[in-house]
């Protein structure tokens, strides 16, 4: 499955966030702070359900359960989802690879530089990424020069030429594949090394003018079809490229 059918099977799935609760602020609150996931926040009445609770579903399926306190910041701020642990972690478990819309680059840097810490502090395994051309490359040259200065970890970013990169430090792989999906598609993925755990990927399209909609995931199941699919259809000729994965646990 290529990366643009992934980020379409994702958006067709749409989850429904149940939260009961008298106060209506309370509820418009838990809206905006998904207001950017592919999520249907629905009211229910008071007097039908446990009092200040929201309850996450897949259709008749009940993903998870948590207080209304733990969505509601206390000073009502928007609280965007990322991957560190939040307050509301019990929900944002079950929203693993749950869409979301119209990130900006601040948020799509901010989602990619989570997993490449990640790899970082791991520092063994595959940090694989995709940065739509080289110009926008560019920018990310001195951070893939120091995550490459892991000499257990195998660096590779993916870019369609669009110009002339400036001068760089090779401790990683510079791949130029000039294609639509590569031109549109914006990708971080770490395998988690030796800890199947600690897998993670973000991959979003950009489908307006600086606005991505895509999702996440910590399935290890995911994280290794996208190596797959990026391997068998961008990487296959790499004279560096390992040949097979570092060996890991996955206990």
């Amino acid at each position: 499955m290529s990366l643009l059918e992934l980020v379409a099977e994702v958006e067709a799935e749409r989850k429904t966030l149940y939260v009961n609760a008298a106060d209506e602020d309370a509820v418009e609150s838990v809206e905006r702070t998904f207001a950017d996931r592919n999520l249907r926040v629905v009211a229910v009445p008071p007097e039908s359900a446990p009092p200040e609770f929201a309850m996450l579903t897949d259709g008749d399926d009940v993903l998870s359960a948590t207080s209304l306190s733990a969505l509601v910041a206390d000073d009502d701020s928007r609280r965007a989802p990322g991957f560190d642990a939040d307050p509301y972690r019990p929900i944002l478990d079950e929203l693993d690879e749950t869409f979301f819309t119209s990130y900006d680059a601040a948020q799509m840097l901010s989602a990619s530089r989570e997993i490449e810490d990640r790899a970082w502090r791991t520092g063994s395994g595959r940090l694989y990424a995709g940065f739509q051309t080289y110009s926008v490359l560019a920018a990310q040259l001195p951070v893939y020069e120091q995550l490459g200065t892991k000499s257990g970890l195998d660096v590779v970013a993916l870019a369609a030429p669009d110009g002339e990169l400036p001068p760089y430090e090779e401790t990683f792989a510079v791949c130029g594949r000039s294609t639509p999906e590569v031109r549109s598609v914006w990708f971080v993925a770490f395998d988690g090394g030796p800890a199947a755990d600690d897998a993670c990927a973000l991959v979003a399209e950009e489908r307006e003018a600086g606005r991505f909609y895509g999702f996440w995931t910590y399935d290890p199941d995911t994280v290794d079809d996208i190596f797959d699919y990026v391997t068998d259809r961008y990487l296959g000729s790499r004279d560096d490229a390992p040949s097979s994965p570092p060996t890991r646990s996955d206990a």
